[in-house]
Formats: C-alpha cells, structure tokens, sequence
C-alpha cells in the first residue's frame, strides 16, 4: 500500500517519516557537536556537510509536505479526547513547518557566512538568497540553532507520544507508522 488510508500511513509516508526523522536529530547532534568542538581548521568541511544534508531534507521535507497535502491522514482512536487531537495536529504541523523554518534559516546563513556552503558535496552549487556579511550570518546562525532547539523539543514531545500510546494506551497509533496496518 504506498498510499495514506483512514486507517494507516502509507508506504511513502512511512518511508519519509524514518528518513527525514532520525536525520534531522542527528543532524540537531552533529549541529550541536560542530558548535562545541575547538575551532580546527576542518570545521568548514563538518559545517559544509551538515549543509549539503540540510539541503537534501529541505527536498524531501517538500515531498513530505506535498504528500500530506493530496493523502489523507490516518484517524486517531474513537476515544482520544479532542484536546488531545488538536495538540496531536498541531505537533505534526509544528514538526513539518518548524524543520522548514531550520532549514531555510540554515541556507540564510551558508549564503552570509564567508565562504559560503553552496557547494553540494561537490557536484554543482546551490543557488544562494543572502549576501556575505559577518554580523548578518551570526544573526540567522543563531536563530537556526534556537528553532533547531524547538524542534528537539516538538520531536520529543512526538517520540513520547509515540511511546505512550504504544506502552500506556497500547493501541496500534505508533504501530501504524511502523507497519503500516492499523
């Protein structure tokens, strides 16, 4: 089944959601590991990588988006109280809008810093919207790794609602996105 149900994720939904999940927090890891490490003079090279893969989860955060927009979404229990969808809503939305806001502030600073992270992994460059200028680049760099912090804090709030449901509530909310079946 590669498309959504009433009842259960689809193939392409589920395979969007375990790529573009457990690399965004790796990518919040390797973000927070880059901003700890003693400068080195190999700090371009982890920063340029961390950009290149920025700009492969903004493509496939895109398709995410599009596919949610034309599949339906899977229904929760009869029993969930409606404050609990809406907040369930929400923190899909908030995931989905709050990674766009990551990476587009991310691309604002690789077009400010000096040089700049265009190029992707070496085949070819990535148009640039922003132009060099130091204090600019500190700006959007630190407003990425505030929503990057955001973002930790609504996927968080997703893994342990995952978990809940599957250990507390045990009903097949989190299984859904694991085989697909509800």
């Amino acid at each position: 089944m590669i498309r959504n149900t009433a009842s259960s994720w689809g193939g392409v939904a589920r395979a969007l959601h375990w790529v573009i999940g457990p690399t965004i927090l790796v990518m919040i890891a390797f973000g927070w590991w880059m901003n700890h490490i003693p400068a080195r003079p190999d700090r371009f090279f982890y920063r340029s990588i961390h950009a290149d893969i920025g700009y492969v989860l903004l493509v496939l955060l895109l398709v995410r988006m599009a596919w949610r927009l034309i599949n339906p979404t899977p229904a929760l229990p009869a029993d969930t109280p409606r404050w609990l969808a809406t907040i369930a809503r929400a923190n899909q939305w908030g995931l989905d809008l709050v990674t766009l806001v990551v990476i587009m502030l991310g691309w604002a600073h690789s077009g400010a810093h000096t040089p700049d992270y265009s190029s992707w992994f070496g085949f070819f460059h990535v148009p640039q919207f922003t132009s060099p200028d130091k204090e600019t680049a500190r700006a959007w760099e630190d407003r990425h790794i505030f929503f990057a912090y955001v973002l930790l804090a609504l996927a968080v709030l997703h893994i342990g609602a995952a978990v809940w449901h599957h250990r507390v509530k045990r009903d097949d909310v989190a299984l859904r996105m694991v085989r697909g079946a509800g």
